[in-house]
């Protein structure tokens, strides 16, 4: 039996941190007939005399990096900025170590202007999850993240509170005719949906992005796996709202959160490559490779993120329009934020980049949907306009433990007890989603009180969600 081996084991036989431990690590997925103990002891061996396994079969491509690695010169790479600007952060108390070093990191690049963290930030690739960074006419494919345009979703139907309590086969029912989940997972021939995203003029205009459009068809109005979900909920409205018209009282409401699927996926895949490629940054920083606007490859991405961000947005409209019309309901107001995502903003009289990476725009009168677990309650809510946040808020409540850290310590049983506390139905999803698994949505609320006023509050009654957990294509 192979006996596993990570990235703390080689960091012990005098490996850096960074992408000669990516390499390694893909050496040892492959090894046959070697003990954990052998394959340490060569590891140690191709570290010291690389040039010795340079036509290894298992070895070769790790000794050619490390010897490409030990040629690499502080002028080979762009200078990092070694007196960065302060960055805002809200909620600094409940935001890990990790998330504040991966921010400062991003603050050096040349082309940051200003930064902010919110309080549901945690650790992620390249920009943090929960990072706001504005940068001078350059886009960062990892800052906007894989998900393009992911988003949250409203419907408030003219459904009193009572009806779906007295319905809710019927809402079970419906959820589950109507929607769709997981990697691969899409629609096929009579079952397609159609829209008018599908007809864009970037789609037959750009190579790349006309080789995705099948799978893009065969997924709109599907949802991802993780942390998506299709969900209905009660919505309190404690006094009237004059702008979205609605009186005080509880309504039955629609909540999706969702992004581009594989389309979006692809394309920040390909781009991430291509950034990484064209911009050498130092390892600590490579996550955050940028394309210039004013570059054919920078505007490839730019046009390639909209048309990803206009057919997530495309994705949820196709499913709320299904449920409305199976429930014969009638929509009062709809509501939408995306994030994963990058705006051309005015900051302090310039046009800035803004990078939303789990951050959800929040200027002055922009409305938001904030969500906390599939137990806990999500917030409608209504922007301020903080400056100093670049204009942003939170975008859920945050992890609080990694995906493999929840399934090791979180049972089905403690899961489904919580699930019962809270009356709420819950379809598929892994215990990677489990809300132990997410901070508390009441705190960070309190911790961005100076970003968003909070319009209703949204409680979860039935949730569906990835029958695996499994993450996005």
């Amino acid at each position: 039996m192979n006996t596993a081996i990570n990235g703390n084991d080689l960091l012990a036989l005098g490996y850096a941190e960074g992408s000669l431990i990516g390499i390694a690590l893909k050496c040892n997925r492959k090894r046959t007939g070697f003990t954990k103990e052998q394959m340490l002891d060569n590891y140690t061996k191709v570290l010291a005399q690389p040039e010795t396994y340079l036509d290894d079969a298992l070895f070769g491509a790790l000794a050619q990096a490390i010897i490409e690695k030990s040629n690499e010169k502080p002028e080979d790479f762009i200078a990092l900025n070694d007196t960065p600007a302060a960055f805002a952060m809200y909620g600094a108390d409940h935001i890990e170590a990790g998330a504040r070093q991966q921010m400062e990191v991003a603050m050096q690049l040349p082309v940051t202007v200003a930064g902010a963290l919110m309080p549901d930030a945690h650790q992620g690739y390249g920009l943090p999850i929960g990072g706001v960074l504005a940068t001078n006419n350059a886009v960062i494919p990892y800052g906007v993240g894989v998900d393009i345009g992911c988003r949250m979703a409203l419907s408030v139907y003219d459904i009193p509170e009572l009806f779906y309590y007295e319905n809710e086969a019927k809402f079970q029912r419906e959820l589950v005719a109507h929607t769709k989940f997981g990697a691969g997972h899409g629609f096929h021939g009579q079952y397609k949906a159609d829209h008018e995203v599908m007809e864009r003029k970037e789609f037959a205009n750009n190579k790349f992005i006309q080789q995705l459009k099948d799978k893009a068809w065969s997924q709109l109005g599907s949802s991802g796996g993780g942390n998506h979900f299709v969900e209905f909920g009660i919505l309190q409205f404690e006094k009237d709202d004059a702008v979205l018209n609605i009186p005080k009282g509880n309504y039955v409401a629609l909540l999706t959160h969702s992004g581009s699927r594989g389309f979006g996926a692809t394309i920040a895949g390909q781009y991430t490559k291509l950034a990484k490629e064209h911009c050498k940054l130092p390892e600590k920083a490579k996550n955050l490779a940028y394309l210039g606007l004013d570059t054919e490859l920078g505007q490839e991405y730019w046009m390639a993120m909209n048309l990803a961000g206009d057919y997530a947005s495309a994705c949820h409209e196709v499913i709320h329009n299904k449920i409305a019309q199976a429930l014969g309901a009638t929509v009062l107001a709809k509501v939408e934020n995306h994030h994963n995502f990058a705006w051309k903003e005015i900051h302090n009289g310039e046009e800035v980049i803004v990078h939303r990476k789990g951050a959800t725009p929040a200027a002055k009168g922009v409305m938001g949907i904030i969500p906390g677990s599939m137990t806990a309650p999500g917030f409608l809510v209504r922007g301020k306009g903080e400056a100093e946040a670049l204009h942003s808020a939170s975008h859920g409540a945050g992890r609080q433990m990694s995906r493999t850290h929840a399934i090791k310590n979180i049972t089905k049983k403690e899961m489904q007890a919580i699930l019962k506390d809270h009356g709420v139905t819950l379809i598929g999803a892994g215990l990677d989603e489990a809300p132990m698994a997410y901070k508390d949505i009441n705190q960070v609320m309190a911790n961005q009180e100076a970003l968003v006023d909070v319009v209703a509050k949204f409680t979860p009654k039935m949730v569906r969600m990835a029958d695996d957990g499994s993450r996005e294509d």
